[in-house]
């Protein structure tokens, strides 16, 4: 007799294979975004064609795409992980930082119900918590610790997380780091790459870290699609051979344009369904 499972069963493992993934295009505003220092502005036709690089490299894997129109005018509407956590019984809609992006959660609810996803909990007012802010790997949610987010948007999704099974930990970003996912990646459920100039790297005990050198701190915002197996940004080739020697099996894509603002691929992404 099989056992009797209840509920939708959407991520598994937050580093099991990745089966389904929602990405939204690029606002033509993504020209208007800050760059980071050093970094030209970003140019929209390029960033549309980066996106769809990586749906493609995604459906290669195995990866069934939800793509969209991002929904504001916003320069970062594309980095929709802002917006949504998904756990294994459905998602905890977060509530951004920006004013202008807040809307966005309300949007996601909506194509959530057309696409079967169940709405597991929010992050209410005053609470704030931007979503690329979180990574979670194993059963362990780390959650960033910076001015895109406060207390009670922190102890809120800790509780959240908690009541999925998860013990949280505060990690500290230096000043100007874009977001927690832009210097910390999952490889596996053991298993991190980290800039550890750019946060605490203690937060990090009793993972395996793999640190990323000065220069290419935004290598180590990887997005995870399977154990032991991420997409990267191709202008890390250091990175990218440090994870190969590792074990890691690494597709490697251009994303340049979104990275001159502080955009890693582990932030263009809501995964759905990993198994």
């Amino acid at each position: 007799m099989s056992a009797v499972h209840f509920g939708p069963h959407l991520i598994s493992s937050p580093a099991g294979a990745l089966r389904r993934a929602l990405i939204a295009m690029p606002s033509p505003a993504i020209e208007n975004a800050t760059p980071i220092a050093g970094e030209p502005s970003a140019i929209h036709s390029r960033a549309c064609a980066e996106l769809a690089v990586l749906a493609k490299t995604l459906r290669f894997v195995g990866c069934e795409v939800i793509e969209l129109q991002s929904h504001s005018l916003d320069p970062l509407a594309s980095a929709v992980a802002d917006a949504a956590i998904v756990f294994e019984s459905g998602a905890a809609m977060l509530r951004p930082s920006s004013p202008a992006r807040r809307s966005e959660v309300a949007w996601l609810e909506k194509e959530f119900e057309k696409h079967d996803v169940p709405i597991a909990a929010h992050i209410s007012a005053p609470g704030l918590l931007d979503g690329s802010d979180v990574v979670l790997a194993g059963k362990t949610a780390f959650i960033g610790v910076s001015g895109r987010s406060n207390a009670l948007g922190r102890e809120g999704f800790a509780r959240i997380a908690q009541a999925h099974g998860f013990r949280t930990v505060e990690v500290r970003l230096a000043a100007n780091v874009p977001s927690l996912r832009s210097v910390c990646g999952v490889l596996s459920d053991e298993a991190l790459v980290i800039a550890p100039e750019r946060l605490d790297p203690d937060a990090f005990a009793g993972f395996k870290t793999i640190s990323v050198e000065r220069g290419d701190e935004f290598g180590a915002g990887v997005l995870n699609i399977g154990p032991h197996h991420v997409i990267a940004d191709v202008r890390f080739p250091r990175v990218i051979d440090a994870l190969r020697d590792s074990g890691t099996r690494v597709e490697a894509i251009d994303v340049y344009d979104f990275e001159r603002v502080g955009l890693t691929p582990s932030a263009l992404a809501i995964d759905l369904k990993r198994v």
